[in-house]
C-alpha cells in the first residue's frame, strides 16, 4: 500500500541514543574509572538489558527501582530499563533502610537493581517485596546468595535491538524527594518532560557533542542529569567520578580534558582547600554549573576570577521547574539565580495567590516543559502544589520565597517551611548565614527557627568552627548581632561538631539539624 503522509513518530531519549550507536559507534560514550564504554557497546549493552528485562515479564509502565553508588553499568541499567519501556525508579544510597523499602513498594516496583556496596542496606527488608519476585532481583558487582547476578545475566541476552513504541506521554522515572521538608515523595516525569530537559539544558549549558562531561554527583539525583543527560542527549562523553575527591577530580579533567561539570558549593570550596588545585591544566573547562544549595557571594567571585571557562548558578526543584544566571550576569547580579530557561516562567505570589510586582516578596511560582505530572499516587499533594495563571496554565507552587528585581532576575530568600516568622515579622535564615559565614572563625553555618513563647519564633545559629578555633558561642552572638537588623538577632549560638546532616547535592537538612541540636 502507498502512504500518502510520513509518520511522526515522537523521538524518545532511546531513540537518540541508538542513533549515536549508529553514527558514533567507535567514540566513547561513558568513561569510569580507566574502563570505557563507546556509544555502539553502551547501545548494545542497552539491548541486553533492555531485552532480558521483557523476557522476565517487563511490560511497558512497569516500575524498576536501581540503588547503586557510581559505576559504569549505572547507565547502561538505568537506559536499558528505559528503552524497554520501564520506568526507572533511582533510588539514594544516603537514605536509611527502612525508608528505601518504602520507596520500592510505594513506586509499584517489579524489578530491583542493586549495587554489590548497597545490597547490606535494603536486603534485610527483602520479604516486603511482594511485587519482586527473586527471579527479578539484581546485584550489580556480585555474585550474592539470593541475587541475580547481573553481570552474568546481561551477558547471556541476545543483543538484537529492542524496539518498543514509546510515546512522550509515557513515564520515563519517578525521582523521589531528598526529604530535605519530610517524607519523601514520588515524582513522576515523562518522556515528554525528560526530552525538553535535555535539550533546554543543553542550549542553556552550551552543551553539544564534543562536550566531555565529567560527573561528581551521585547518579541516582536529579541535579546531576543536569548536565549528564544533556550530554547524553548530544553525543558528548561522560566521565563518571565514584566518590568525589579533589585531587581525583583535577587529574581526570586534566586527562579527559573535561568542559562541563555540576557540583554542588562544597565541592566548589574543598577543591580551592586543595593546595595543588592551580597547578593542574584546567583550560579546557568551558562550563562549571552549581547547584543544590545557594552558592555564597565569595566563593562565586572565586570561581568566576579563579578558574577558567564561565559559572553558570541555578536554582531549581526536581518537580520541574528551573532558573539560571548566565555568565554574562553573574558579576552584575551576583546575589541573583538568574532568569527561567528558555519558554519557561517564573513568578511570585503573595498570601492571597495574587502576582506581586518586582521588588516585592512572597512565595515562587515557576512552569516549565519539565513540569511533572504529578506525585506518584498523591493526587491530593500534586492538588496542592498547583497555581493556576488567568489562562488557566498550571504552575508549581515552589514553597521557596523570594523576589523578582526589575530587570526580571530571581533572588531566593528561603524555603516558605523554613522561613523564621518572630513577632510577625519574616526572617530569612539567609541573610543571617550570609553575614555569620564571614567571621573568620566560622566554618560553616545554618540558621533554623525555634519556638518562642514571646516572639512565636526565634532564630538560632547552628555554628561549626574552623579547625583549631576556640571562639565561644557567646563571642560569636556578640559579634554577630550588632550587624544585624534588631528583628534579625539571634537568641543563641549552638555550636556544631562534625558536618553538617545534608541531602546528595548537598543541602543542609535544617529538620535534621532541629532534631539533633534542639534548643533548650
Amino acid at each position: 500500500m502507498t502512504k500518502t503522509r510520513f509518520d511522526n513518530p515522537d523521538v524518545v531519549i532511546p531513540d537518540v541514543i541508538r542513533s549515536h550507536g549508529k553514527w558514533r559507534q567507535n567514540k566513547p560514550a561513558v568513561i569510569c574509572q580507566g574502563r570505557r564504554l563507546t556509544w555502539g557497546r553502551l547501545d548494545e549493552r542497552m539491548n541486553r538489558v533492555a531485552g532480558g528485562l521483557i523476557a522476565r515479564g517487563l511490560q511497558t509502565g512497569d516500575k524498576v527501582s536501581l540503588l547503586s553508588s557510581n559505576r559504569i553499568e549505572y547507565l547502561e541499567i538505568l537506559f536499558g530499563i528505559i528503552r524497554a519501556g520501564g520506568v526507572a525508579v533511582p533510588l539514594s544510597a544516603l537514605v536509611a533502610g527502612r525508608d528505601l523499602a518504602r520507596m520500592v513498594i510505594d513506586s509499584d516496583s517489579r524489578f530491583l537493581f542493586v549495587g554489590d556496596g548497597q545490597r547490606e542496606l535494603i536486603e534485610p527488608f527483602g520479604d516486603d517485596f511482594e511485587n519482586v519476585p527473586p527471579r527479578n532481583r539484581f546485584v550489580v558487582g556480585g555474585p550474592a546468595a539470593g541475587w541475580v547476578d547481573y553481570e552474568s545475566w546481561r551477558e547471556e541476552q541476545s543483543a538484537e535491538p529492542v524496539f518498543v513504541a514509546l510515546t512522550y506521554e509515557d513515564p520515563i522515572n519517578i525521582m523521589y524527594t531528598s526529604g530535605t521538608t519530610g517524607v519523601p515523595k514520588g515524582i513522576l516525569h515523562t518522556h515528554h518532560n525528560r526530552t525538553h530537559f535535555a535539550l533546554a539544558f543543553a542550549v542553556d549549558y552550551r552543551i553539544d557533542s564534543s562536550a566531555t562531561t565529567i560527573v561528581t554527583t551521585a547518579l541516582y539525583a536529579n541535579g546531576t542529569w543536569l548536565t549528564m543527560l544533556p550530554t547524553v542527549f548530544a553525543g558528548g562523553t561522560v566521565v563518571v567520578m565514584t566518590k568525589f575527591e579533589a585531587p581525583d577530580f583535577l587529574k581526570q579533567v586534566q586527562q579527559y580534558r573535561c568542559t562541563h561539570t555540576f557540583m554542588v558549593p562544597t565541592q566548589f570550596v574543598v577543591l580551592f582547600e586543595d593546595p595543588n588545585w592551580n597547578k593542574y591544566d584546567l583550560s579546557s573547562m568551558r562550563v562549571w554549573n552549581s547547584a543544590g544549595s545557594p552558592l555564597r557571594v565569595e566563593t562565586k567571585k572565586q570561581i568566576v576570577n579563579e578558574l577558567p571557562g564561565e559559572l553558570i548558578e541555578l536554582w531549581g526543584l526536581t518537580e520541574g521547574v528551573a532558573t539560571t544566571l548566565k555568565p554574562e550576569d553573574v558579576l552584575g547580579k551576583v546575589e541573583s539565580v538568574g532568569q527561567p530557561l528558555v519558554g519557561w516562567d517564573v513568578g511570585i505570589i503573595g498570601p492571597d495567590d495574587r502576582l506581586l510586582g518586582p521588588g516585592e516578596v512572597g512565595e515562587i511560582i515557576a512552569h516549565s516543559a519539565f513540569l511533572m505530572p504529578e506525585y506518584y499516587k498523591l493526587p491530593e499533594k500534586t492538588a496542592e502544589e498547583i497555581w493556576l495563571d488567568e489562562r488557566g496554565k498550571t504552575y508549581l507552587r515552589t514553597g521557596d520565597m523570594g523576589r523578582l528585581d526589575g530587570d526580571g532576575f530571581l533572588y531566593v530568600l528561603d524555603r516558605k517551611k523554613d522561613m523564621i516568622l518572630s513577632g510577625g515579622i519574616n526572617i530569612f535564615a539567609v541573610d543571617i548565614e550570609s553575614v555569620l559565614v564571614e567571621h573568620p572563625d566560622v566554618d560553616d553555618v545554618a540558621v533554623i527557627g525555634v519556638p518562642d513563647l514571646k516572639w512565636g519564633e526565634t532564630p538560632v545559629a547552628v555554628v561549626r568552627r574552623r579547625a583549631g578555633a576556640d571562639v565561644t558561642e557567646d563571642e560569636i552572638k556578640a559579634w554577630l548581632n550588632p550587624q544585624l537588623a534588631k528583628y534579625q538577632r539571634v537568641s543563641a549560638v549552638r555550636l556544631h561538631e562534625g558536618d553538617f546532616p545534608r541531602n546528595a547535592l548537598g543541602k543542609v537538612l535544617k529538620r535534621e539539624l532541629r532534631d539533633m541540636s534542639p534548643p533548650d
